[in-house]
């Protein structure tokens, strides 16, 4: 080969054909992988502080929920608004639970529940609620503002988009 030609393939590598499948495995690789199995989310709010900062960054693995069911406390992604709006909330109540709020404490089933992740909290106050089935009680860490400021409740388990990486 003469020394054009490899100056030509050196600065013009897609004329190469094996490059060139390369690089359109690798871009509709990384699509299906970042589309549909691990989304990247970008943290916007302070419903999850201290767990979660606003601005930082994370991915939900879609596949977490596929062979294990949801657990208490685990951190999630609720689906919002179609696919584009996620909510990252805690799990703090399954199907069939009795779950409420008194002076900020969270009760499951009449129990007192320790939250050592929650850091600051109002006094909430929230009447006893039964989980319905196929559902989960979603609410965020940072409970250091009204109760009408946050969205929380329950959530059909289908709403469930995967859990949190890290």
């Amino acid at each position: 080969m003469t020394i054009s030609g490899r100056i030509k393939r050196f600065f013009f590598p897609s004329l190469n054909r094996g490059y060139l499948r390369r690089v359109i495995f690798i871009g509709l690789s990384s699509y299906l992988i970042f589309s549909y199995l691990l989304i990247p989310l970008h943290i916007e709010g302070q419903s999850m502080e201290p767990t979660y900062h606003d601005g930082s960054f994370n991915f939900c693995w879609r596949l977490k929920y596929i062979f294990t069911p949801i657990e208490r406390f685990d951190v999630v992604t609720v689906r919002f608004t179609g696919r584009s709006v996620m909510l990252l909330k805690r799990v703090v109540g399954l199907p069939g639970d009795t779950l409420e709020f008194r002076e900020g404490i969270l009760y499951i089933n009449g129990k007192q529940v320790v939250e050592p992740y929650v850091q600051n909290r109002l006094p909430w106050n929230l009447a006893p609620r039964t989980i319905a089935d196929e559902h989960v009680y979603v609410v965020g860490d940072n409970r250091s503002t009204v109760m009408s400021r946050h969205r929380f409740g329950q959530v059909k388990i289908d709403r469930i988009a995967g859990g949190v990486i890290f």
